[in-house]
């Protein structure tokens, strides 16, 4: 059956003179946005910017995303992300800027193909309305400016649902190819991530496409092929590839980038197994008398239907999540009569199922999930908030519409006050603001509906409408944009980032993995306890600056130490090696050579072997074993019935200890330390 194409949207060929003014404005001041004081973060994440300045030094690092030039070992992510980071680096140079500007600049090309996305059948106002909604999104600040791989995640899955929805208006099968290629590169970005948004791609060219069923489904298959195409090269090429030539895959345990697949950042996401994780599976508790007993778990937090409202969350992603679900529902609601192929049950159908598909799955995997993940969400409510609201507004002399829209912009400005609320006293007059323009909206929306109304001039209801929406826009961002901004002014390091203001309460997470000395027992906590937080771990003797480094920030040498660890580099493959990626990172970006990260980002992966790295010493490949970093040791509540108890340690690897602890052992016994900047270095050219 040939396809039959829809007409295009009317709101395509009648966008009023000022819409591309204004959307170039708000473009332009999203990427002002994103990067204002971009290099007060340095490198961000220092993991993310050593790869990408391994991958400008060498097209071999650069293909397999490995951490160092040397290519001992991946970082444990697929490279997408990292290639455009090594490319701006080879370009521009290695720097803060080369290394964070592509992902602000792709900030603002996701709120360009958001905008695209919805204005095609809702209109410009609407369309920018989502961007507006995207763009000022706290952990979206956040994200795009940061060098972690969600940036060109989010874009390239925002571009695959901008081109379904090309493919429901005329049922062309290239739209669906590009779509599945966007899903595939975002496979590569930071793997079975990408895979949420299918059931929102699928679902709505299914039910919506002008085509028969079977050539919808043979269409989708086409569009999966073009998936594991652009996906699948990359794979194939490393399971090909001679393990003895190539680096070791950071993240797995037994060298294989399936294993990393499905495991350490697949199925171990959901059911919180993931081998050589910390805070997961593979950690190992030391019991009281120094047994060790049982496995460490728990380190992400509660799961739940509320868990991205909470303490941690809210402020991060959640400000537009209720409005986005009441008015996912309306928005159905109203397009329920239109015909099957219609674009707008489309938008609804997918931005809905991606919205629900992500906030149940963030609120229930149980394994590795961090704050900055919702931004992953953030398109979903953007487009469905503005979608909704738009379709309501227009309907809004009626009443059910009219009171579907007061009751949420109502309910929006009690949940601002109530996340602004757990701030305390930072701004404190903005959750009154805020308040009150959605009275003074909730109560404009109710007003056409009195029978006074009606004896009101058309002239002077169209200004009050305006005030109207203008209240009900100050209810709904008002109080993301301030968090926006003050993530903006904030710099951000380190692995784990939060957006929001610095404050106590504003994005600090409840269960969490965190730097310093546990409390001891009966010392004062923030919220007025005793002992360690409940269900955090704690990373005892990593206090997260300077020194090695650990497992959340990356080292930070002094020249001294900078300078020894650069003389007669030229002669070596790793002019260190030092446990975790993350202390390795440091000393990397500081003198620009390879260092190797043993055990990769955990320390906890058997790359290399005792035996391999006794014989790259041997080789003279390896200049100096840097003591400390990665994990020193983890603490935990001693009693789950009782979080305050004293912590009892966590250590990371098996019974008999990691790879990265044998080595250790090794370098201790058989050669002599010296101290350089407080840092304690074995030359391993020289055996004791």
């Amino acid at each position: 059956m040939t396809a039959t194409p829809v007409p295009a949207p009317a709101a395509r060929a009648g966008d009023p003179p000022w819409a591309r003014p204004a959307l170039l404005a708000l473009l332009a001041l999203t990427a002002l946005l994103y990067l204002w004081n971009l290099d007060a973060s340095g490198w961000a994440n220092a993991y993310y910017a050593a790869a990408a300045q391994a991958g400008s030094e060498s097209w071999k690092a650069f293909l397999f995303g490995s951490f160092d030039a040397g290519n001992s070992i991946t970082v444990d992510k697929t490279p997408a992300s990292l290639w455009v980071m090594a490319l701006s680096a080879r370009l521009f140079g290695v720097n803060s800027w080369s290394v964070l500007a592509p992902q602000a600049l792709m900030g603002a090309a996701t709120a360009g193909v958001l905008y695209a996305a919805v204005r095609r059948r809702f209109g410009a106002g609407t369309g920018l309305l989502a961007a507006a909604a995207f763009a000022l999104t706290p952990v979206t600040a956040l994200m795009f400016r940061y060098n972690n791989p969600d940036a060109l995640l989010v874009l390239l899955l925002v571009v695959a649902a901008w081109a379904v929805l090309r493919a429901v208006e005329d049922g062309r099968t290239g739209w669906l190819v590009l779509a599945g290629g966007c899903v595939g590169l975002g496979f590569l970005t930071k793997m079975l991530q990408a895979f949420l948004v299918l059931p929102a791609l699928a679902l709505a060219y299914l039910v919506c496409a002008p085509t028969g069923l079977y050539r919808r489904i043979g269409q989708l298959l086409v569009g999966g092929l073009a998936l594991v195409v652009s996906a699948g090269w990359w794979v194939a090429l490393v399971e090909l590839w001679p393990e003895n030539s190539r680096p070791y895959i950071g993240g797995s345990q037994e060298n294989s980038i399936l294993e990393l697949t499905l495991g350490y950042n697949g199925l171990g996401r959901l059911n919180g197994e993931e081998t050589g994780s910390v805070g997961g599976g593979g950690m190992i508790v030391v019991g009281p008398n120094g047994d060790v007993s049982q496995q460490a778990t728990g380190g992400w937090g509660e799961t739940g239907i509320g868990r991205l409202f909470d303490t941690g969350m809210g402020g991060q992603i959640a400000w537009l999540l209720p409005a986005s679900l009441a008015l996912l529902a309306a928005g159905l609601w109203t397009v329920r009569r239109l015909p099957r192929t219609s674009p707008a049950r489309a938008a609804f159908l997918l931005w809905g199922a991606w919205l629900l598909t992500h906030w149940l799955v963030f609120s229930y995997m149980r394994g590795i999930f961090h704050e900055y993940y919702n931004v992953a969400l953030a398109p979903g409510i953007a487009a469905v908030t503005a979608m909704g609201a738009a379709v309501l507004w227009k309907r809004r002399r009626r009443p059910a519409a009219a009171v579907t829209l007061a009751a949420v912009t109502a309910g929006t400005a009690w949940w601002s006050y109530v996340l602004l609320d757990r701030v305390g006293e930072w701004h404190p007059w903005l959750r009154y603001a805020v308040a009150a323009a959605g009275l003074v909206a909730t109560l404009g929306l109710l007003a056409p509906l009195l029978p006074a109304a009606r004896r009101v001039p058309r002239r002077a209801a169209a200004r009050a409408g305006l005030v109207v929406a203008a209240a009900a826009l100050l209810t709904a961002l008002a109080g993301p944009a301030a968090f926006a901004l003050a993530t903006v002014a904030t710099p951000d390091e380190g692995s784990i980032p939060l957006a929001g203001p610095d404050l106590p309460g504003a994005g600090l997470p409840g269960p969490q993995l965190t730097g310093g000395q546990a409390p001891p027992a009966g010392a004062e906590t923030p919220d007025g306890n005793s002992g360690p937080a409940p269900n955090q771990l704690v990373l005892a003797g990593q206090d997260g600056s300077g020194g090695t480094g650990g497992l959340l920030d990356s080292s930070e040498p002094g020249e001294e130490l900078t300078a020894v660890l650069e003389e007669d580099s030229d002669s070596y493959t790793w002019v260190a090696a030092v446990t975790g990626a993350q202390s390795a990172s440091g000393y990397q970006l500081a003198t620009g050579d390879p260092v190797m990260p043993l055990g990769g980002f955990n320390g906890t992966d058997p790359s290399p072997t005792l035996e391999q790295f006794r014989h790259l010493v041997s080789t003279g490949r390896v200049h100096y074993y840097i003591e400390g970093g990665g994990i020193t040791a983890l603490q935990g509540p001693a009693d789950p019935a009782d979080p305050y108890a004293p912590p009892l340690p966590i250590l990371p690897g098996g019974e008999d200890g990691s790879e990265s602890a044998r080595i250790a052992d090794w370098v201790t016994e058989n050669f002599t330390p010296v101290t350089v900047d407080g840092v304690t270095l074995y030359d391993l050219s020289a055996p004791a």
